[in-house]
């Protein structure tokens, strides 16, 4: 592209070029822009014509991107975020105008575990930022990254995409933790384990990373009720004889802030990564690089505490 095209190029075509790449076609792009189909169609044909590439494909199911067009997408969405950025600054007034937000994304027991400590930690290095804490786990984070909906995600795993960069942070491991008001024995055996009805945190039914190796050994275990929420355990254990198998960095969180009863699991379970994930086009972006700095310190600190 030379300096002539530049100069007569309508910047609506990178909105244009946003929408068919999210859309997958011509029908949904004008539906999300508020256009017509033969407008966004001729829009496209202009940026044919601009980039002398034909950058969608027609399939079977929609617009296909090109090998160039993955290769713009990058550079057209952190040319838009820049333009969104300066709108919100010329709208805002002078007490606001140097803030910034940050859309994080944590699965709730990095929540419990970290959420406090980062939000101090962006307040003394970051004070012009304002954080936004989204829930999110492994299995949705990578959409939720590329399609915008978060700037930075802290999981246990997940994140894998081509348009996303990641750093690990360590391993983790788990824990239990009970009732803090009824009384047990101060170490948990596997028999009492077994003999207790057990609390499940997961996003995908009733089991989890215990059933699988309590099958290896030929065991299992009693479930009474499946949660998505790390927060309601204190809630849902209350006066109950259940246990629950969590993450280690929740299950100490949880025993130091809601009086539920710390305790080591007595089965082996196999360690997880943890990982910070973030899109590549926000390599550039200093304050997500400051950003990514506090959350390794904290996630390094915390994590040093579990091994």
């Amino acid at each position: 592209m030379n300096e002539i095209d530049f100069e007569r190029m309508d910047l609506n075509l990178l909105k244009v070029f946003e929408a068919l790449f999210e859309e997958g076609g011509a029908g949904r792009a004008a539906v999300r822009l508020g256009l017509t189909q033969s407008a966004v169609s001729a829009a496209l044909g202009r940026m044919r014509r601009l980039y002398g590439n034909r950058l969608f494909e027609r399939t079977g199911r929609g617009l296909r991107p090109t090998l160039l067009a993955h290769e713009l997408r990058p550079v057209i969405a952190q040319a838009l975020d820049k333009c969104r950025q300066s709108l919100a600054l010329a709208s805002a007034d002078d007490s606001t105008q140097a803030m910034r937000m940050l859309v994080v994304g944590l699965s709730d027991d990095f929540e419990i575990a970290i959420g406090a400590t980062l939000i101090e930690g962006a307040r003394r290095r970051l004070p012009s930022l304002r954080l936004v804490l989204r829930q999110t786990h492994s299995l949705i984070v990578s959409d939720q990254l590329v399609d915008r909906e978060l700037d930075l995600a802290v999981t246990a795993g997940g994140g894998a995409s081509r348009l996303l960069s990641r750093q690990g942070l360590g391993t983790g491991d788990y824990a239990c933790v009970l009732d803090g008001s009824r009384g047990g024995l101060a170490r948990l055996e596997l028999d009492e384990y077994l003999s207790r009805e057990h609390i499940l945190v997961s996003s995908g039914g009733f089991v989890g990373v215990v059933d699988d190796a309590l099958k290896a050994q030929g065991l299992t275990r009693k479930i009474r009720a499946s949660t998505t929420h790390f927060a309601a355990l204190p809630h849902l254990l209350a006066g109950s004889d259940c246990v629950c198998t969590l993450p280690r960095h929740a299950a100490l969180a949880l025993a130091r802030r809601c009086g539920l009863r710390y305790a080591e699991c007595p089965l082996a379970l196999p360690r997880f990564s943890v990982e910070m994930a973030w899109r590549r086009d926000a390599r550039r972006d200093e304050v997500i690089a400051k950003f990514r700095t506090i959350v390794d310190e904290i996630c390094q600190e915390h994590l040093a505490h579990e091994r």
